[in-house]
């Protein structure tokens, strides 16, 4: 196909779709993450190994949802970047930090879940809280050093308010390219593959052992279906997508043209929005793997059943006030 037939890429369709969902994840992530992790703040002094690794899946959360509003600003005034170069390349390191974060953080609860239900024995006394800090520690490294190099591609064009790209000018696109497929399969197909391998053998384990608490079969399984969820709903879409764009960029820089272009662009943007959405979904982690939130979750419904119980309903189901008479 001929440079003279390519076809439009809608680059507007960004402006219109980012900008509502940064702001529904600005506020429910802020609002989730802030009722989760109190519990958490006020007995870190004696946190559990699995609450270490989710107290700082948190803080990777509240991190980038700090930085929303700049984005909001900057997509309503058609990705135009008013804050700077730094700040650009700022922004864009933390949203690495929660996305790589995140994955590495529920790996490693993975991991302690599979030990914990397939080897109890072994690990019995020997994973401590301070294994658990060092271990997250690590990851903080880890992440960082696979993300720093991002922030030596130019984010900006030029001196004036501009694009601040999420990966890069379109003169380093190739390099960007051969970077982005080597960090997707160190920071996100290797993680993946042992989350899937671990609870994939803890299904297994719990579905043939008839004495397993069937209170922890359920915890487990749920905690898998919201890891299954994040990886489907939000990680997966991403790295995909991200890379087909960037390779479309390539395409394009060598005046080369496909008919998929814009179709790969919008869906991309697509699983932009979502992947950001990790931030909103993550309590989930809290609420399915956090006993102390379980617990207060129940205490909350059995007080508010017992509130409601104290009003006698009319005929029409409707709650009515006791009377003298009837005390």
């Amino acid at each position: 196909m001929n440079k003279s037939s390519c076809i439009r890429v809608n680059f507007n369709f960004e402006h219109r779709f980012l900008p509502p969902v940064y702001i529904l994840v600005f506020v429910i992530g802020l609002l989730a993450n802030g009722w989760g992790l109190k519990p958490l703040l006020q007995k870190w002094k004696k946190l559990g190994i699995v609450n270490v690794f989710v107290l700082n899946l948190g803080l990777a959360d509240i991190l980038y949802l700090l930085t929303l509003p700049f984005l909001v600003v900057y997509y309503y005034m058609k990705s135009k970047w008013i804050f700077g170069d730094a700040f650009c390349k700022i922004t864009r390191f933390c949203f690495n930090l929660n996305l790589y974060g995140s994955i590495g953080f529920l790996t490693c609860i993975s991991v302690y879940r599979y030990l914990a239900i397939v080897h109890p024995m072994r690990v019995m006394g020997r994973i401590t809280v301070t294994h658990s800090v060092g271990i997250s520690a690590m990851v903080w490294v880890l992440v960082s050093v696979q993300s720093l190099p991002d922030m030596f591609y130019s984010k900006t064009f030029g001196n004036k308010p501009g694009k601040c790209y999420d990966t890069t000018h379109k003169t380093y696109v190739e390099d960007y390219l051969k970077y982005s497929l080597g960090w997707t399969f160190t920071g996100f197909c290797i993680p993946l593959l042992i989350t899937l391998g671990c609870y994939g053998h803890v299904v297994v384990v719990l579905c043939r052992t008839n004495a397993t608490d069937k209170e922890l079969k359920q915890r487990c399984l749920k905690l898998l279906f919201v890891v299954i969820l994040l990886f489907s709903v939000c990680y997966i879409p991403y790295h995909v997508l991200k890379n087909l764009n960037l390779w479309s960029r390539v395409l394009q820089k060598q005046k080369i043209c496909r008919e998929w272009f814009n179709g790969v662009y919008v869906a991309h943007q697509i699983s932009r929005g979502l992947v950001c959405l990790n931030s909103a979904l993550n309590p989930l982690v809290y609420l399915h793997g956090n006993e102390d939130i379980n617990a207060q979750l129940r205490q909350l419904l059995q007080q508010a059943r017992q509130m409601f119980s104290q009003f006698p309903s009319n005929s029409c189901g409707v709650p009515v006030a006791q009377t003298a008479d009837e005390v």
